[in-house]
């Protein structure tokens, strides 16, 4: 019986080792992976406007709505604008830094709102593109928060019965890096993060 046991746990610790070395030396591959499942990456197309998604401290997301704007996907971006800094809107910082970095005002439409997180701001978002008779929009965020932002907003349009075609653009993010996010403190961070609103959503927390 000893012998049997002390078989099968060299057995175990074989199969165990062998797992680990695969692992290891295929890490660049399976790593890449994890933050690639976090990523929905659509073409842009002509739409009605785009959705710039409040978060980003680097103002890649509202840059990138600029870049559509001006390619003419859309006429303008809303630029949802949750409770900031000094009794601002993230909205009012988000555009004041695009037009230093050359977009002119005129493109970018103010949404203040009271969002505490991806949910309510889906659900305000919504709201208004209803409210402003929008069927397709360009939904405009970090690569990484691409996936789990379009999951939110579509949820958000069936709920509210809204007729919204949406296109989710993805804005590079300067602490993340989808194929070396392992070798970064912030990249790893990120997709920790991430991935626990993932698994959150999923469980309906």
């Amino acid at each position: 019986m000893a012998r049997r046991w002390s078989y099968r746990f060299f057995q175990f610790l074989f199969v165990f080792i062998l797992l680990v070395v695969v692992a290891g030396l295929t890490r660049s591959w399976w790593l890449r992976g994890v933050s690639h499942a976090l990523m929905r990456e659509d073409a842009p197309v002509k739409s009605e406007i785009a959705v710039v998604l409040a978060g980003d401290p680097f103002g890649s997301r509202i840059k990138k709505a600029g870049d559509l704007v001006r390619e003419g996907f859309v006429p303008a971006a809303l630029v949802s604008g949750p409770p900031g800094a000094y009794d601002l809107h993230e909205c009012d910082l988000a555009i004041a830094f695009a037009v230093r970095h050359g977009y002119p005002a005129a493109w970018f439409v103010p949404f203040p709102n009271e969002a505490r997180s991806t949910q309510d701001e889906a659900n305000a978002v919504i709201a208004e593109l209803e409210r402003r008779h929008i069927h397709q929009m360009l939904l405009v965020t970090s690569e990484y928060h691409t996936a789990r932002a379009y999951r939110t907003f579509e949820s958000a349009a069936r709920k509210q019965r809204a007729d919204i075609d949406i296109h989710t653009i993805g804005a590079a993010d300067p602490e993340f890096h989808p194929d070396s996010w392992w070798q970064s403190r912030q990249g790893e961070k990120i997709t920790f993060m991430e991935w626990t609103k993932t698994v959150a959503d999923a469980l309906g927390f």
